[in-house]
Formats: C-alpha cells, structure tokens, sequence
C-alpha cells in the first residue's frame, strides 16, 4: 500500500471511531419497538374475500411467514355441485409500536398452484388438500381424498420438485393412489407429524369415523412407502369416540380434529389433544369462542416464529350477519399448552 493511500485509510479509520464515540455518548432516543414479539388476536374473523354463497372448507396451510398461500375445497364453480380445489393467499402486519394486527385474504391465480390444482383434479369431490416437503427424497407432495369410481373417499397424491425463484414451472406428477392407506370405505384427511415418520388420517373402515396412522419406515421415500401393499393402520383410541371422528392435523404434540361425539356444543366441534409420556391425552373441546351450535370443520394450525401464540383456520355453516351461506372459512388466534 502507498504511504499517501494508507494515510487515508488511517485517517477514515480515525474518523469513523470519533463518529462513533460522538453517537454511543449522545442521549438515546426512545426504542419505538413496544411489542417484541407479534399475538395472533383471539377474535373470530371471517375470511370474507375467501367465501362465497356455496360451501369453502378443507383449507390448507403451506409455508406460513407474513403470507400464506393456501389451498382449499369449494364447490362454487359448480355452483353447489362438484368440489374442486381452490387457490388464495393470507397475509397479516403486527405493528410492534402499536400492537395492532392486520388481516388479508384474498383469492389468488398463482401459476405454479394452478397446474398443481389442475393435475390434482378429478371428475368427481376432490377434499382435504394436503402438503408437504420431503427432505429425505427432495420432492413436494400434495395429498387429498377423492371419489373413486365406487363412491368412496381414497386418498391420491402429487409429486413435484421445488420451484426456485426465477425457475420454469417444475413437473408435477400424478395424481396415484395412496395403495397402503386406501380401504373400500372412506378414507380421508392425510397429516403428517413433525418427524415426517406417522401419517394420521380418518376412515371409516369400522362404520362410524375414526382416526388411525401408519408409521413411516426410517429413511423410506414417501412414494414408496404410499405404494406399499395395504396394511391395517392404528386406531388412535386415546381420542376416538363411538361417534364420528375426523379431520385430523398434526402440530408438533398437539393433534387438532374435529367430532360429533356427545356433549360438544352442537353438530360437529373441534378438539384437541396434547402428546404426553407417549401418548394422546383426552381430547379438549375448543369452547365457544372456536365452536357453536352449527359445525366446525377442518381444523388446522398455523405458526409463525415472531408471535407469541398459533392460529387457527377451520369452516363452519354457522349462521350470521355477514356469513356468504353454507360452510365459510374462519381465522382466529390460539394459545395451545406448551407442556
């Protein structure tokens, strides 16, 4: 280095630590943040921009930050016929000065969930959307339940590689039956643990509903593991009741689901159970701030590292001023146990 160069660089040196030591000792000003951490607010909020005058449920969460692309069920092309799935985006603001909690929802035609609705796509009520990413094998997979030729819920799936920004539209494969899950009954409503190693679902493979899971073997592509031959899954008789119980979804140690079991509010409520020393303890009822006397449907769980508490996204035909008619979706905060 030049000595006139290095002059300089001394001199910038000198001149940034004198800059800093004029502003470490002037008077700080006032930090304006007042709320480190965001909370979901526990009000009810009807996804207005989502619904419409025919039944909208069966949402899905799909990697949630400030915005949420979800996927969901709606018969509203067919005007109250055939289910098809549908595509929206969810986006939210905390103000950390003020504290307070904004709320979007509007419906979306996002390319790359357009061709996965569209390969996904039967002829006949396509339910429960469902997705994940592998890890182990690179692909994402979307899951949901449609009519086969003989009337019953079976499960089918999707595969396709990761879009990355600026990248083409990946291929999407499918859809192909679920061979290990899929029973001569009605079988429906896939989730996956956070392990990715237990898949939870219902079925009716006993007359009413219940809620039953198949363990992944270690190091198992997904692919594989749905093509296996059938076997007998496990009833999860921890939160199974004579009644029917349906739609659940795994978050961490809570399983979320919906039952018209005797004493709930009316119709179908959601409940909850917390994972303890092995096992699912005795399913909770949601209360009625999330229930009423009319049904809730397909819960599910959202989560966001800067808020204090979850949310919740669930369907329900109950009455009101504002609702569009038949199922509509709903959002609300949650605070589940931690222990």
């Amino acid at each position: 280095m030049r000595k006139s160069s290095f002059v300089f660089f001394i001199s910038s040196v000198l001149s940034l630590l004198l800059i800093s030591v004029f502003f470490t000792n002037c008077k700080k000003t006032e930090n304006p943040i007042k709320f480190p951490k965001g909370t979901f607010p526990d009000t009810l909020v009807l996804l207005d921009n989502l619904n419409t005058a025919y039944d909208d449920y069966n949402t899905d969460i799909y990697q949630l930050t400030g915005g949420s692309s979800v996927i969901f069920s709606s018969n509203r092309q067919s005007k109250g016929g055939q289910f098809d799935l549908e595509q929206a985006l969810i986006t939210y603001i905390f103000d950390q000065t003020l504290g307070a909690f904004a709320l979007a929802a509007n419906m979306t035609s996002d390319p790359f969930l357009a061709k996965l609705i569209n390969t996904a796509k039967t002829s006949q009520n396509d339910f429960g959307p469902y997705r994940l990413y592998s890890s182990f094998d690179g692909y994402e997979y979307l899951v949901l339940s449609s009519v086969n030729d003989q009337g019953n819920l079976d499960f089918y799936y999707i595969k396709n590689r990761p879009l990355f920004n600026g990248s083409t539209l990946p291929d999407v494969y499918g859809p192909y039956p679920l061979k290990l899950f899929n029973t001569t009954s009605d079988d429906a409503y896939f989730s996956i643990d956070a392990n990715q190693d237990s898949a939870y679902f219902c079925s009716s493979q006993n007359g009413d509903f219940d809620i039953f899971l198949h363990t992944k073997p270690v190091e198992t592509e997904f692919d594989k593991w749905f093509n296996l031959d059938y076997a007998t899954p496990t009833r999860v008789d921890s939160v199974n009741t004579s009644g029917d119980d349906k739609c659940p979804m795994v978050f961490k140690k809570i399983l979320i689901f919906t039952s018209n079991r005797p004493g709930g509010l009316g119709g179908y409520d959601l409940y909850y159970s917390v994972f303890r020393k092995g096992n699912w303890g005795s399913p909770v009822n949601m209360g009625p701030r999330i229930n009423s006397a009319s049904d809730e449907y397909r819960p599910v769980i959202g989560y966001s590292p800067d808020f204090t508490n979850n949310f919740l996204m669930f369907s329900s035909n109950r009455p009101g001023p504002d609702v569009k008619g038949g199922f509509d979706l709903y959002f609300s905060g949650y605070t589940f146990p931690t222990n």
